[in-house]
């Protein structure tokens, strides 16, 4: 545990906030929407142009065709595996949460973190990231840990995502690159230039590059701050059961929606899925129009897979979060 005692860092220029407020988050501006709405319009179009072709192909309408698909799953195994994954990913996640707080912030039991997280996928229905931000408000409320160094924790992890996502897609890339489409190869360059960036990016905040910048000072900032390597490495290894996890729970569902794939196969696509996931389109739409794209033999089986199996997940942990809801709001209105 690393006590909080960066005052130094505060912004000289600014007065010191009540520790027991947050500021609000910027309203999203009307350009992020209208770019989302876009990247909607444009999931859909692609979804019902491949749907439609494929129906034509069988014969069927598009309605006829889907739910031929639909019928064809074998519901209940899908339907067990799915919750035993939700809540195995909800004890990792939990987990990750709590020793990034007690890394850069203060001691905080991971059963205290349970409820928080939980509720917090409720927000994670709309947008993943709001859902972080509702953690923070809810940790300096109930703690009176500064808002501003609970949002540098929720940015770390973010960050770290990123990163162990694209570490895991490198090595599904070299156990399977010879299957993969022509734009995974991609992965080795993408790969090789985080990997600098990422060396920047510790030597900057650790005060070997520039140190006479005070950027770093901030305290939105403040966990980057105090990160090590080896704050890094260790996030890498909490976070990736949940990811071989999915490898296996994805790899099995989809054989029960009839779609032959192996671990290996899966291992490379899953961190790109994931990415296109946290992209708040209605209905996972990116997500769902990457399994078409990457499985174009199994266009119906691939969109209905994806439909069900995102839409399943995020749903099922906002009940976990409802589960923890009275609790968690006794302990925000406590006083």
């Amino acid at each position: 545990m690393t006590e909080n005692n960066d005052m130094e860092g505060l912004d000289q220029t600014s007065s010191p906030e009540p520790k027991n407020r947050i500021d609000n988050p910027n309203k999203p501006s009307p350009a992020g929407r209208i770019i989302f709405l876009i990247i909607t319009a444009i999931c859909f179009v692609y979804l019902y142009y491949r749907l439609n072709g494929a129906a034509i192909r069988e014969g069927l309408s598009l309605t006829e065709y889907m739910t031929q698909v639909f019928a064809n799953v074998n519901w209940i195994p899908w339907l067990v595996l799915m919750m035993g994954y939700s809540l195995f990913y909800f004890l990792i996640d939990t987990l990750v949460v709590t020793k990034s707080l007690n890394w850069f912030l203060a001691e905080i039991k991971y059963k205290d973190i349970l409820p928080i997280r939980a509720c917090a996928y409720i927000i994670s229905v709309f947008n993943e990231q709001i859902g972080k931000g509702a953690m923070a408000y809810y940790l300096n409320k109930r703690d009176q840990i500064p808002g501003w160094e609970v949002g540098s924790v929720m940015l770390f992890i973010m960050f770290c995502e990123i990163f162990y996502l694209l570490v895991w897609a490198s090595i599904g890339f070299l156990f399977s690159n010879t299957g993969l489409p022509d734009v995974f190869q991609l992965i080795p360059y993408i790969a090789a230039s985080s990997v600098i960036f990422f060396l920047v990016w510790l030597f900057y905040f650790n005060g070997t590059l520039l140190p006479n910048n005070k950027l770093r000072d901030k305290r939105i900032l403040h966990a980057f701050r105090l990160a090590k390597a080896w704050h890094y490495f260790m996030f890498f290894l909490l976070r990736s059961p949940a990811l071989l996890a999915a490898v296996v729970v994805y790899t099995t569902a989809l054989n029960l929606f009839g779609v032959d794939v192996s671990f290996l196969e899966l291992l490379p696509y899953l961190p790109v899925i994931f990415f296109a996931a946290a992209v708040p389109t209605p209905m996972r739409a990116a997500a769902i129009t990457f399994w078409v794209i990457l499985f174009p033999e199994n266009e119906g089986q691939m969109a209905a897979f994806g439909f069900v199996q995102h839409n399943f997940f995020i749903l099922f942990n906002a009940i976990i979060g409802l589960i923890f809801w009275r609790r968690a709001r006794r302990e925000l209105f406590a006083d």
